[in-house]
């Protein structure tokens, strides 16, 4: 099977055509907060939104995300697409927002899809042990020279954070069953 390489993820992260600006609602959540520290790292203007701030708002805040505490419509302003976790109901006014103004909103497990798409995607799904054993495959990778990226809800101790975009062609996902969202995914080997 044909590996997409780095340049060919690049390209595939552009043919998501106008997208530039991404917005996360519940930012401040492990599997919403990693994929907006990839897609930040990737290149993409990201804004978020939560009830409080948090060590990963504040990180991601650092690295020149835009935070807002709390949810409002005006928080969406400029946004290309909103992503939103199965937490989130459909009366955020984020949301409502983002659907009055036909601004896509896509489910986080979709994000992550399109991620996974253009990497040979690992997933671990579960009911008891995914974080470790996401962690596990990924800190493997990471000493056998692959340099994975990866999205973990819980922080990998021996990078210091729970996502990274990696250079190697690996992405390894915590794949969350609790709603049939990991359905999305897509993996080349699933755990």
């Amino acid at each position: 099977m044909s590996r997409a390489t780095r340049s060919e993820r690049r390209l595939a992260v552009e043919s998501m055509g106008r997208i530039r600006h991404l917005h996360f609602v519940g930012i401040g959540g492990a599997g919403m907060n990693g994929i907006a520290q990839v897609m930040l790292n990737l290149g993409y203007r990201i804004s978020g939104s939560d009830l409080k701030p948090n060590a990963a708002t504040r990180r991601l805040a650092e690295q020149g995300a835009e935070i807002h505490i709390g949810h409002r419509r005006e928080n969406i302003a400029g946004a290309d697409a909103v992503v939103i976790s199965s937490a989130v109901r459909d009366d955020n006014p984020e949301v409502e927002a983002a659907r009055e103004r036909r601004v896509p909103v896509v489910p986080r497990a979709e994000m992550l899809a399109e991620l996974m798409r253009f990497h040979y995607g690992i997933a671990v799904a579960g009911t008891h042990g995914k974080t470790t054993t996401t962690s596990l495959v990924a800190s493997i990778l990471g000493e056998a020279g692959l340099d994975p990226t990866f999205v973990i809800g819980g922080r990998l101790n021996s990078v210091g954070t729970h996502a990274r975009l990696g250079g190697g062609e690996y992405l390894v996902a915590e794949a969350d069953e609790s709603d049939a969202s990991f359905l999305y995914l897509q993996p080349m080997m699933a755990v």
